[in-house]
């Protein structure tokens, strides 16, 4: 049984800075200085620096899986379609069970595959919205059995009815998956319901994963780490798959799943490639600027997504021991792309690019390339080699131009 909380908010009371001029001074915290004021001179050094930053964006921004959560998984295949997408694709969905018991939360993971091809395919592994059924029109795949928020657009189209989704939701978001020009490029499609794992409502945490265990700590796991949890069990799964390519799986995350994937790929090295759309504050967009989207709107719009630590922080980002550009340097020296949309001041664009350009400074100290400017690039010209970056026209979305840049970069892996 799902049940809902209603939190106080105070977003009639928020004015969001939207002018550089009105940004406040601020000093970002320095990822190659340890905590206690020594510098990181060696690759050695970075790698004991790195602990500490994954230690401090749990404690303070995230939180941390508890003790007692295994990552020990099992699955089934419930479906395999051999002649997919006119026989260009193999459809499989995998389900995956979280607790240990089949009777427990499970996520279900939908993957695509090009056929015929002669060497292992390299994927992208990405949450999603609305369901498995939303990003293609297929009856082939399944409809989501889960908990469905419900806008009032999704209401009134009757793709949402009583929490749960119906036919008419088939292919409702095909327009952020173009699933057949991913495939035509020779590499695989695997997503998941992100309200498989936590269905992003603050409900105390009586609901999905979390509802196996204790109420998280003040440093424990809000929505976005049990989200990044999800993300590493799916990948548990995907590194097994003989038709994939372990070594060039890219994980990509837009919005509060942007925050999501910069936050899963910081943990998980396996990800060989990390992408961030639109993910703004808590995401890319350093903290410090208050552009948009501050610390205090975040936590008080959606106080289920971090940890409760984290709102020691609201109106008081200078105190926060780090910033984002130090998660996106926790990907270092894997292949990370920061995306922004002009039109998503909300998400301060501006403050996505200096987080990435920001951790440069890691990135150069294990003999990889930074960003190649210190001020963000013409609108649709993407630049960088290890660390990516490009703002383009439009909105808060997932757009063709988006997804032809991450196939690019996802087979550019070596």
């Amino acid at each position: 049984m799902f049940t809902t909380a209603t939190s106080q908010s105070q977003e009639s009371e928020f004015v969001p800075i939207y002018e550089e001029e009105n940004v406040p001074d601020y000093v970002l915290p320095n990822p190659l200085q340890f905590e206690n004021g020594d510098p990181v001179r060696t690759k050695e050094d970075w790698e004991k620096r790195r602990e500490e930053l994954l230690n401090l964006f749990a404690e303070h921004v995230y939180g941390r899986v508890p003790g007692g959560v295994s990552d020990e998984i099992t699955h089934e295949k419930r479906k395999s379609v051999d002649e997919f997408l006119n026989g260009k694709a193999v459809l499989e969905e995998i389900r995956i069970f979280l607790t240990g018991d089949q009777s427990g939360t499970f996520l279900d993971l939908l993957i695509i595959k090009p056929k015929n091809q002669n060497a292992k395919s390299p994927a992208f592994l990405t949450l999603n919205f609305a369901g498995n059924h939303s990003i293609h029109p297929s009856p082939e795949i399944s409809l989501s059995e889960s908990w469905m928020r419900i806008s009032s657009s999704d209401r009134k189209a009757g793709l949402v009815v009583d929490n749960k989704a119906t036919e008419k939701a088939r292919g409702d978001r095909t327009s952020r998956w173009p699933v057949e020009k991913i495939i035509d490029s020779g590499v695989a499609l695997a997503t998941f319901y992100y309200g498989d794992v936590d269905p992003d409502f603050d409900d105390d945490f009586e609901n999905g994963i979390q509802g196996h265990y204790e109420k998280p700590a003040p440093d424990e796991w809000g929505s976005i780490s049990a989200w990044a949890w999800g993300a590493q069990r799916a990948m548990d799964y995907l590194v097994s798959d003989p038709d994939i390519d372990a070594e060039k799986i890219g994980l990509l995350g837009h919005s509060r799943l942007g925050k999501t994937s910069l936050w899963a790929g910081a943990q998980d090295e396996r990800f060989a490639l990390v992408i961030s759309n639109n993910s703004g504050c808590g995401g890319a967009a350093l903290s410090r600027r208050r552009f948009g989207e501050s610390v205090l709107r975040i936590n008080t719009s959606f106080p289920h997504w971090f940890c409760d630590n984290f709102t020691k922080y609201n109106d008081n980002e200078s105190e926060l021991p780090v910033d984002q550009h130090e998660l996106i340097s926790l990907i270092a020296p894997r292949l990370v792309y920061v995306a922004s949309a002009e039109e998503d001041q909300w998400a301060d664009p501006r403050g996505e690019f200096l987080s990435a350009f920001h951790a440069g400074p890691v990135y150069e100290l294990l003999g990889l390339a930074p960003l190649p400017q210190s001020e963000p690039p013409a609108v649709n010209e993407p630049i960088g080699e290890n660390i990516r970056y490009h703002i383009r026209t439009g909105k808060h979305d997932v757009t063709e131009f988006d997804w032809h840049q991450y196939i690019q970069a996802l087979k550019s892996l070596k």
